[in-house]
């Protein structure tokens, strides 16, 4: 099979992300990492921090850059950004990066796309609605969206994501947790080769509504979304306790929490330095670091890259299932 093409974001220009874009020539990757990000950014912040960057502009129909170097899609900012501070005048920038690359997965010649940190309030501060990585892509692409974070043999998936805490039962219903659960089976059968998934569906409520003592969605909303797939090739169960469902997971493939802080604590507990985030429902892969900008460590030497490494390793990992899942069909 061909070399995969793996467009890489820096995120915000102030926060760490830069300082990790530095550090992708001191691995060798199997597949032909892509930047999309003003090359004066880079270089500067490479400067800063006593690195040397080589860097040629991606051209999809050239063979792979000198050993060293980093393949760019150059994309301008309006001026030089501060180390440290999220700067809403650039929001703009951050956000036309991300546009640019996955409309370059949408279009074909990349395969897959990774996403640095972005500082969220700076891009509302800036005017731009914004809700995350996750919904903008999918906005981008039409499709229905699912947040799936790794880290080591742990997968968690969230029925809602980026919401108060309040508004969570307003948007849990039947049809959106079917839907959920069939872009988790799909991309568990395609992104990672599980051809029966085993999935475990958390509960809202304490004690997952304590028999309805507690609170009725399990019974009125997650029960009867579990039950339109018993007659799958899948092993769905619950609506399980949330506060016990993660102590025994021998053999349970991903996990489907109701919302964003139910399942995220255990997960980056575990692995924090070391977790993924991926996009399930998308045309193409995308997978993110689980960390934020770090505006208080740009440009210090102190951002550490192993989350960064896991989300390109994992979209080589998932670019390769992809087509092989394809190739079988």
């Amino acid at each position: 099979m061909p070399e995969a093409h793996i467009a890489i974001t820096a995120g915000e220009p102030g926060g760490i992300g830069p300082d990790l874009i530095t550090l992708l020539s001191e691995r060798k990757w199997p597949a032909r990492c892509v930047v999309f990000a003003d090359p004066a950014l880079l270089t500067r912040r490479a400067d800063s921090l006593g690195r040397s960057l080589q860097w040629v502009p991606f051209d999809a129909h050239s063979d792979a850059p000198p050993p060293g170097a980093l393949e760019i899609w150059p994309i301008a900012m309006p001026h030089a950004e501060q180390t440290g501070y999220a700067d809403p005048a650039l929001a703009p920038y951050v956000l036309e990066c991300i546009h640019a690359a996955g409309q370059a997965c949408l279009d074909g010649p990349i395969d897959a796309l990774v996403t640095g940190p972005v500082q969220k309030s700076s891009l509302l501060d800036a005017g731009i609605r914004f809700q995350g990585h996750t919904e903008f892509l999918a906005e981008q692409a039409g499709v229905d969206s699912l947040m799936l974070l790794i880290a080591q043999t742990l997968r968690v998936a969230l029925a809602t994501t980026h919401l108060p805490l309040s508004e969570v039962p307003g948007q849990l219903r039947t049809d959106r947790l079917i839907r959920s659960l069939e872009l988790l089976i799909d991309g568990l059968r395609h992104h990672f080769a599980i051809a029966c998934p085993h999935i475990r569906v958390l509960g809202l409520n304490p004690h997952a509504g304590e028999g309805g003592h507690l609170g009725q969605e399990e019974r009125t909303i997650i029960a009867p979304a579990i039950e339109h797939f018993q007659s799958r090739n899948c092993h769905l169960e619950g609506p399980v306790s949330a506060d016990t469902a993660f102590v025994e997971r021998d053999g349970v493939d991903a996990f489907l929490a109701m919302y964003h802080d139910q399942g995220l604590p255990v997960l980056k507990t575990l692995g924090f330095s070391q977790s993924v985030n991926v996009t399930l429902g998308l045309p193409y892969v995308r997978t993110s670091v689980d960390h934020g900008t770090a505006l208080d460590r740009a440009g210090t030497g102190q951002a550490n890259p192993g989350s960064l490494f896991a989300a390109i390793d994992s979209a080589i990992e998932q670019v390769q299932a992809t087509r092989e899942a394809r190739a079988a069909a």
